[in-house]
């Protein structure tokens, strides 16, 4: 029976990144303008370490190399998912990734696209953030982001804590001033900028913008995506489905007492986002605290989380 992985996470700034990560989670974190908590990472720009066990010091993208079976022996070249946390200071980028077909074919063999899902952690009263546009025709998007028609093109949502959103590769979209989210996403760190807000760097230069790459991968008209949320209330938790599809499935686990599980999938990510709680598997027993991010291996088992906590779940 294989341990858990606990995991250090990587930090990365943003221009438009702030304390929150250090405020909400204790997070040792390199400046006020922090942006990106890394937390579950094999990709080759932030890697995170193995804290616990046998693969202690080893980043992720070594025991995934060194020990498949801990993964069932996933097929796949690169640890597929990345878990983040990200602090929206101030407006992100409008952005759209590509799917991997196009990542592939511009971005390098070994660049994956990237749809991502957000669980928002924590927001401002009146936050909202972009998700899709107007255009009806590509050619209609091409003339709106040449004449600077933002207003009329992007579209905006109002958000409240625990909303989720499911973003696939293709989807206009940005985080807005005043929001904390969880995302889970393929393992990818493409990004194609649409507009910044005309923002500049401390040399006074503005970030680059990828508009014809934007153009080529945006789907027009926007889809908006059916989610059926299934809640499951069981002895212990209520455990909600927020997604189930091609790269990932997402749930949400409230504990308000011992609940029973089993890890039957190859392996599952684990982020604590609120309380506490105790892991229990066999006679082995492990601390939860918020902030705490971890993974459970492919033959993990049965195993009981006992504690008042809120932890989102993911797995390929």
């Amino acid at each position: 029976m294989a341990e858990p992985l606990f995991l250090q996470p990587i930090f990365k700034e943003r221009i438009w990144g702030g304390t929150t990560l250090k405020e909400k989670f204790g997070y040792d974190i390199p400046s006020e303008t922090t942006g990106e908590c890394w937390a579950i990472s094999a990709h080759k720009n932030g890697q995170s370490t193995v804290m616990n066990g046998e693969f202690e010091g080893k980043t992720l993208d070594q025991v995934w190399g060194d020990a498949p079976h801990l993964f069932g022996h996933y097929n796949a070249e690169v640890f597929p998912l990345l878990t983040k946390i990200l602090d929206a200071n101030k407006d992100l980028s409008v952005q759209v990734h590509p799917d991997d077909e196009y990542a592939h074919k511009h971005e390098g063999e070994n660049e994956y696209g990237k749809t991502e899902c957000w669980y928002i952690i924590d927001c401002s009263s009146n936050a909202e953030l972009i998700f899709g546009h107007h255009a009806h025709s590509r050619q209609e998007l091409q003339q709106m982001i040449s004449e600077g028609k933002w207003d009329n093109l992007l579209r905006k949502v109002s958000i409240k804590p625990g909303d989720f959103f499911y973003v696939p590769s293709g989807t206009i979209h940005a985080l807005c001033e005043g929001t904390l989210v969880l995302e889970t996403q393929q393992s990818s760190d493409t990004t194609y900028r649409v507009f910044d807000y005309n923002r500049t760097d401390q040399e006074g230069n503005q970030r680059e913008l990828h508009l014809q790459q934007a153009i080529d991968v945006t789907t027009v008209p926007h889809k908006d995506n059916e989610l059926n949320f299934m809640v499951e209330q069981r002895t212990g938790a209520t455990i909600t489905t927020l997604v189930q599809e091609q790269y990932f499935s997402v749930y949400k686990y409230e504990l308000f007492g011992a609940a029973a599980f089993e890890q039957d999938s190859f392996f599952q990510l684990f982020s604590v986002l609120d309380g506490e709680a105790t892991l229990q598997i066999g006679s082995d027993s492990y601390s939860l605290s918020k902030g705490e991010h971890f993974i459970l291996p492919s033959n993990t088992g049965d195993f009981t989380l006992d504690g008042e906590a809120t932890i989102i779940v993911s797995n390929p």
